[in-house]
């Protein structure tokens, strides 16, 4: 059984790294704020375009990282190597096609999704540049699913945080046209951020280069394109996939309810889902060492402490959480204040914000059991339990937020429905189901 020691000196670089990652998110948002409400939405629907595009990505090294910790708990360390050389080959595919689709139809699809032109031309300017950014993102989270896979995550800090300032000093000088810079706003804050992900790649490369024993790992050679290998990964991966791919776009679905109540009540939103993303991150650093930790128990043939373990990190999570939150509620308008100068704007965002408390409450617990079915390889029921999550999260969102045009923070309660279903399926899952003799 890994000890809270353990635990934690796998989670908390994990956490450095998400927190300076989505430090570009935060980092968009609060500059845009001070722009105008319609540069923020744009960014919002934008921004929510290019993840869920990312989130194909991103179930695919997902899936990976199972395989990889997997081997590398079996301590077969040749054989992870080939996972990560072939996933950054099909990721580069995959971004290509995802560069090639957006490219012709994010027009058509926004505007199906955008009822204001204003706010739909501004998030076009936004993604001709953002889409860009594929071809490193891709890259980079495979390099994520190898550290986290073979549990050397204090890299991930060092990547983030040089991802991180890139993105923060472009902002500054392209959104606002500093430094003999031209003030490029919406424009700005996209290159900034492609720019931002390609220097993370570059990071990526040379430190795995110059302090990774590749020949130990089998990284030292780039072989042709196993389609066996590639077969035997998106067994585990397809499900991912789509887990993530589904649920971003009902998240998306979710601003596109909102932007159908006005300008104002989407800025609203984007600046609740900009705090809700970091208050995510410990869950979300938590989620992945537990993904990473029950692989690694499995391969080393310990499957009775998986159970035991979850519930540790759950607990872990749910403390972590329970400061975080107190600290929101403690000082809303002035966590808000850093996203906008708007007192009007301030005072609608707080509602939202104490609805987003409570559902980060549920999701401590419910994510680390979530990820800890997903850690067993049996990603297809975590699909499964996705997915009749979801189903109950959209008719309930098509309800209150089309249906009866209930406020943004009445819209934003849809999260405690989502929670309160996925922890009910994956307690009785991890209880009643057989999932202890699946082979990856």
């Amino acid at each position: 059984m890994y000890t809270n020691k353990q635990i934690w000196s796998v989670s908390y670089p994990i956490f450095l790294s998400l927190l300076a990652q989505n430090l570009i998110n935060v980092t968009d948002t609060a500059f845009l704020g001070h722009v105008g409400e319609v540069e923020l939405g744009a960014s919002a629907m934008g921004g929510l375009f290019y993840i869920c595009c990312f989130t194909v990505a991103f179930g695919f090294s997902t899936g990976s990282q199972i395989i990889i910790a997997r081997r590398n708990g079996e301590r077969l360390y040749g054989e992870v190597g080939p996972v990560m050389i072939q996933g950054v080959m099909f990721l580069l595919v995959i971004a290509a096609f995802m560069f090639g689709l957006s490219s012709c139809f994010a027009k058509d699809i926004m505007r199906f999704m955008i009822s204001s032109d204003t706010i739909m031309d501004a998030t076009l300017e936004f993604l001709d540049w953002r889409i860009f950014g594929f071809f490193f993102s891709f890259v980079n989270v495979m390099f994520r699913a190898l550290f986290i896979g073979i549990t050397r995550t204090k890299i991930l800090t060092l990547n983030a945080l040089v991802m991180a300032v890139t993105n923060i000093i472009l902002d500054y000088l392209l959104i606002f046209g500093h430094a003999g810079f031209p003030q490029m706003g919406l424009k700005g804050a996209a290159i900034a951020s492609v720019i931002a992900e390609a220097a993370s790649s570059i990071f990526f490369l040379v430190y795995t280069k110059f302090t990774v024993d590749t020949a130990k790992y089998g990284l030292n050679h780039f072989r042709s394109f196993d389609f066996k290998l590639l077969h035997r990964v998106l067994g585990i991966s397809i499900y991912t996939m789509l887990q993530y791919f589904i649920s971003m776009s009902t998240f998306f679905m979710f601003f596109v309810a909102v932007e159908r109540l006005g300008q104002k009540e989407l800025a609203v939103a984007n600046i609740a889902r900009s705090i809700y993303i970091v208050m995510f991150i410990p869950v979300n650093s938590l989620s992945t060492t537990t993904n990473s930790f029950v692989s690694n128990t499995i391969g080393a043939g310990n499957i009775n402490q998986v159970i035991p373990l979850i519930n540790k990190i759950s607990r872990l999570s749910f403390l972590i959480m329970t400061v975080f939150v107190a600290v929101i509620c403690a000082f809303p308008e002035t966590i808000i204040s850093i996203y906008t100068a708007d007192p009007s704007l301030v005072a609608a965002s707080v509602p939202s914000l104490y609805v987003i408390a409570a559902a980060m409450m549920l999701s401590s617990v419910s994510s680390i059991f979530f990820s800890g079915v997903s850690g067993t390889g049996n990603t297809r029921p975590a699909l499964a339990m996705e997915l009749i999550t979801l189903f109950f999260y959209c008719i309930y969102l098509y309800w209150v937020g089309m249906v009866l045009k209930m406020p943004v923070h009445i819209c934003f309660t849809t999260e405690l429905i989502y929670y309160v279903c996925l922890l009910a399926l994956c307690f009785f899952y991890l209880k009643k189901a057989g999932w202890r003799n699946k082979k990856i």
